[in-house]
């Protein structure tokens, strides 16, 4: 498998035993928004193809619960800072749950690695790379030689997101621990971590070695990966990763999305009008490196290039609900979920995977118009394999179509068609067709069966 790092395209070599990826999670100081979403999506995928050709992936996930915005946020509302950032670690895995996203085999918590981060500071000062200001303990980043060479910038360009107003050495140089008389006892004094040093401190005491894979969006590129490169490279003398994956910005409306923006959107606001696998489908739709535009006209477009996914399941009869979560110890033998994996091993060509699931689709909706019922358990067992490499596709046909709708306004529904069979029996046909009609303004589209009558919810 080639991967594209952030300097050239690498191989993975998937017979390696166990291949170690770490994925930046939220600081949850806030509901989960889409830029979290596409991120978990895309290097979901990654994980699943891994799996997909045996690899035994141990795939850890991070949050950062101590945060300069999570102080704000609890210092407004009076909670514990243990309470309020449960609350929104729940509610993240909750989003990603209905996006399908695989959970982690390991959750850490940076809470839980304060004298990691304690020890690992020690090292560097050790080594003469710290220094001592009147609010914490710095890194200089003028001792580091090889300072940018992950990102490749020069000093010029944008080095601090902060204006150098506390006499730092150099503007390149980020805090490593805060002075704050309210947290943990350290040899420095009472304080509490730096952002920049959190991962490095739990990635080194989860892996103790190199890591195959570190994966986060590219806003974390710069400064938060340099930084976090820089430390390991200088503390522990080895490099952090063998591979650096970014996936690209998203944009609301062509607007990159950001919180000084106000255009954050929630992955809840999404759910509300589109089921998690419309979502997850649509946010796999382009390149996880390329930039992605947010926008409903596109999640429309991309809900009925899915429907036709489920269109073939309910020909096949296939109302079966799968779980997302299983993944391993699964033999993929269909032809098409090895073309499919073989176009993904190049640097997850998703947009072209994806073309070649809907020609599978479309022939084998050609194969099932000539009668051939040979198929029939050759095209099920390739669905459910390519649900398991993409990640959609687990729902109930009934529950894919009818999602959206109240259980009180589906026993409306189901009442209406008993109401028209009546009619129908009765030869009342012109009432039949006004009870069809009126409901199919209300996005209810009815199809009469040889088994009876079933319905499906249109809300595009």
């Amino acid at each position: 498998m080639k991967l594209m790092d952030s300097v050239k395209k690498e191989k993975i070599h998937l017979n390696q035993k166990k291949i170690n990826i770490y994925l930046c999670g939220p600081t949850v100081y806030d509901n989960a928004h889409l830029g979290h979403a596409r991120s978990s999506v895309c290097f979901d995928l990654l994980r699943r193809v891994l799996i997909a050709q045996g690899c035994e992936v141990n795939f850890v996930r991070n949050y950062t619960d101590i945060d300069d915005k999570i102080l704000k946020k609890i210092s407004e509302n009076g909670k514990s800072i243990e309470e309020f950032t449960e609350f929104y670690i729940q509610s993240y895995e909750d989003d990603m749950r209905k996006l399908n996203v695989l959970d982690p085999n390991l959750k850490p918590r940076a809470t839980h690695f304060i004298q990691e981060m304690i020890d690992l500071i020690s090292q560097l000062d050790k080594k003469g790379f710290v220094y001592t200001l009147e609010d914490g303990l710095y890194f200089d980043t003028s001792k580091d030689k090889d300072y940018l060479s992950l990102s490749n910038r020069g000093l010029d360009e944008n080095i601090s997101r902060l204006n150098n107003d506390i006499k730092k050495k150099n503007e390149s140089d980020f805090v490593l621990w805060k002075f704050d008389e309210n947290f943990y006892e350290s040899k420095f004094g009472k304080g509490r971590p730096g952002w920049h040093t959190e991962c490095v401190a739990m990635i080194d005491s989860i892996f103790k070695d190199t890591l195959d894979i570190h994966a986060g969006g590219i806003d974390l590129f710069f400064p938060h990966h340099e930084n976090e490169s820089a430390q390991c490279r200088c503390g522990c003398e080895r490099s952090l990763a063998k591979i650096w994956l970014h996936n690209g910005f998203v944009k609301i409306n062509g607007e990159k999305m950001s919180k000084s923006l106000n255009n954050s959107f929630f992955i809840k606001d999404a759910l509300k009008d589109f089921m998690g696998e419309v979502l997850r489908f649509y946010l796999l739709n382009s390149h996880y490196r390329a930039h992605f535009n947010y926008s409903l006209e596109d999640l429309y477009t991309a809900k009925k290039r899915l429907d036709k996914f489920y269109r073939l399941k309910k020909r096949l009869n296939i109302d079966s609900i799968l779980d997302f979560n299983t993944t391993q110890n699964i033999v993929f033998k269909s032809d098409i979920a090895q073309k499919i994996l073989e176009i993904l091993n190049d640097d997850l060509n998703i947009s072209k995977a994806l073309a070649f699931l809907d020609d599978f689709i479309n022939n084998a909706n050609l194969e099932l118009d000539k009668k051939n019922k040979t198929l029939k358990q050759d095209i099920e067992n390739s669905l459910n394999e390519l649900a398991k490499i993409f990640g959609f596709g687990f729902m109930g046909v009934k529950e894919y179509f009818q999602w959206g709708v109240s259980e009180d306004k589906k026993a409306f529904i189901e009442n209406e068609i008993l109401k028209r069979n009546e009619a129908k029996k009765d030869k009342d046909f012109k009432k039949a067709d006004e009870i069809r009609e009126n409901l199919a303004k209300e996005g209810i589209l009815l199809q009469d069966t040889p088994s009876g009558t079933i319905w499906e919810y249109e809300n595009a």
